[in-house]
């Protein structure tokens, strides 16, 4: 092989060497910040990784609102209508938190099956829902109880 096929040889394997470290890293970044949501039954079926960012949601389950009454501290447990989670958060809950509302909590699920949050989204309005929320209500079948009861409440 003469020495000029030689050497672009070396560099077009450089430029490759050097793309894949550059995919492989980007790869990585991404993997990190991504937060997958589940819903409450595939948290219950063990679906869902301990430790990792996860987004979980669901419908609030009437009377399972624990407020601590010298902190931030609250417990509530949220429901797809097949499985229910409880979900843990020490802070200020958004002003439409409240039972029977749809809301997706971001946080880590620790060894006892509780997510522990350190964000929670609350719907805008009475017409609009997380899609990952919505889905899940449509696959357990409680999307019609979910509607009923917020046609109810609005009239």
């Amino acid at each position: 092989m003469n020495p000029v096929r030689k050497k672009r040889l070396f560099i077009v394997l450089a430029i490759l060497a050097g793309f894949g470290v550059a995919v492989a890293l980007a790869l990585s970044a991404l993997q990190q910040n991504i937060n997958l949501f589940y819903s409450p039954t595939q948290i219950a079926n063990g679906e869902a990784p301990q430790d990792t960012r996860i987004r979980a949601g669901g419908l609030v389950e009437d009377g399972s609102v624990a407020r601590s009454a010298d902190s931030l501290d609250t417990a509530f447990v949220v429901t797809d209508g097949a499985a229910r989670v409880t979900i843990r958060y020490s802070g200020i809950l958004p002003d439409l938190f409240r039972e029977g509302q749809g809301i997706v909590a971001m946080g880590k699920l620790n060894a006892d099956g509780v997510l522990v949050a350190d964000e929670v989204l609350a719907k805008h309005d009475e017409n609009y829902m997380p899609p990952e929320v919505m889905q899940a209500l449509e696959q357990s079948g409680m999307q019609q109880r979910h509607e009923a009861a917020t046609q109810g409440g609005a009239q």
